[in-house]
């Protein structure tokens, strides 16, 4: 399995204190966007990258409306910290706190 490098940066987000999340507008569009918690700056990130993700089993939602937050699996969150060599700092990140 391959990952894209947009896919690479969405995962050492989610470990080093950004969140992830998807906003449902009223006509039923949905827009995702990281979000640093530090200086609550938004990036947006493309529907694809998410959607792969969430295929792979790497990150999962809480499905909530407006804005569902999607967090790291064990085994996104394993993909993830070897993606980076800084520490990791994940804020809410994880599905399964534990496993």
């Amino acid at each position: 399995m391959r990952l894209r490098s947009e896919e690479k940066e969405i995962l050492r987000a989610l470990v080093s204190g950004y969140q992830l999340k998807s906003h449902r507008e009223l006509d039923g569009s949905k827009l995702y966007a990281l979000h640093n918690t530090s200086d609550d700056s938004t990036r947006p990130v493309t529907v694809a990258s998410v959607e792969r993700l969430r295929d792979l089993e790497f990150i999962a939602g809480n499905m909530k409306f407006p804005a569902a937050t999607y967090l790291l699996t064990p085994k996104g969150e394993r993909v993830a910290a070897s993606l980076t060599s800084s520490p990791l700092r994940p804020i809410l990140a994880r599905l399964f706190p534990g496993r």
